[in-house]
């Protein structure tokens, strides 16, 4: 059974599982008149959050010191419901992450220091399913702490959840997805001359290209196969496809310095002559 290796406050304390492994739990009156070495009952609900490094460690205790409770619990309701929404389990680390943020952006709030994010409505149109448990979380922060945050802060929240959804190893940046995102279906719809239809399942599927596309291109695993035949095929077949998709590429060396070969336009064309077709 666990003991008990530090009571932060009446609800957080952090854990030993017996096997050198430290992890936070979080569960109401967990705390309250207990002392470290004690054995404690953990439901797996309650276990949280597990440091890696020392470092982590540190980030985590001070802040854990520093902030009521009740926005760790906020916290572990927006990653229930994002992880219930994706079917998934996202990265531990969000905890920290997120925390901390709605931390900060409370405190923004309460001495009317205004941040603008550059990318919301990118993060909004493309990252919708985030963007709604971001609003999710502004919920549950009004409802607890009477504090109204701005929409701007559900993109922002929707970012970490983004973020928290790749593996430990993988890099990947939200907001600069979104960008890219943003400036692909603006060459898209401006040169086929499509007027997106954001509530289209074709729209929703093209962004959800699109989504797949900014992760290859920023982790550095685009697509190149060894002859160009498909992007030759394309040529032939869609022209104008491809050369709405050429626009893309030049756009990205411009942006990014960074070349994508011939195999992911051929496929990026495929996906523009798809939200062409899906308009007839």
């Amino acid at each position: 059974m666990p003991t008990i290796k530090k009571v932060l406050n009446s609800s957080v304390i952090l854990a030993n599982d017996g096997d050198g492994e430290d992890y936070i739990v979080l569960s109401k009156g967990i705390g309250y008149g207990r002392k470290p070495g004690q054995w404690v009952d953990v439901e797996q609900e309650s276990k949280i959050f597990v440091p890696q490094t020392p470092s982590e460690m540190n980030n985590l205790m001070e802040l854990l010191n520093t902030i009521p409770p009740v926005y760790l619990e906020i916290v572990r309701d927006v990653v229930k419901k994002a992880e219930s929404t994706f079917n998934t389990s996202l990265n531990k680390h969000i905890y920290l992450a997120l925390t901390d943020h709605i931390q900060f952006a409370i405190e923004r709030i309460k001495n009317n220091m205004i941040i603008t994010n550059r990318v919301f409505w990118e993060i909004k149109s493309f990252y919708a399913k985030e963007y709604g448990i971001g609003k999710y979380a502004l919920e549950l922060i009004k409802e607890r702490l009477d504090i109204s945050l701005p929409d701007e802060e559900a993109a922002n929240i929707a970012f970490h959840i983004v973020n928290a959804q790749r593996e430990e190893n993988v890099q990947f940046d939200a907001m600069r997805a979104a960008k890219l995102i943003g400036m692909v279906t603006s060459i898209v719809t401006y040169t086929m001359r499509i007027e997106a239809n954001k509530d289209s399942i074709h729209y929703s599927r093209f962004i959800t290209h699109m989504q797949y596309f900014a992760e290859r291109f920023f982790t550095g695993q685009t697509l190149d196969s060894e002859d160009d035949f498909l992007y030759s095929n394309m040529e032939v077949k869609y022209p104008k496809a491809i050369a709405c998709a050429e626009k893309i590429r030049t756009l990205l060396i411009k942006e990014y310095e960074k070349m994508i070969p011939n195999e992911e336009v051929a496929y990026l064309a495929i996906h523009i002559q798809r939200l062409n077709e899906s308009r007839r």
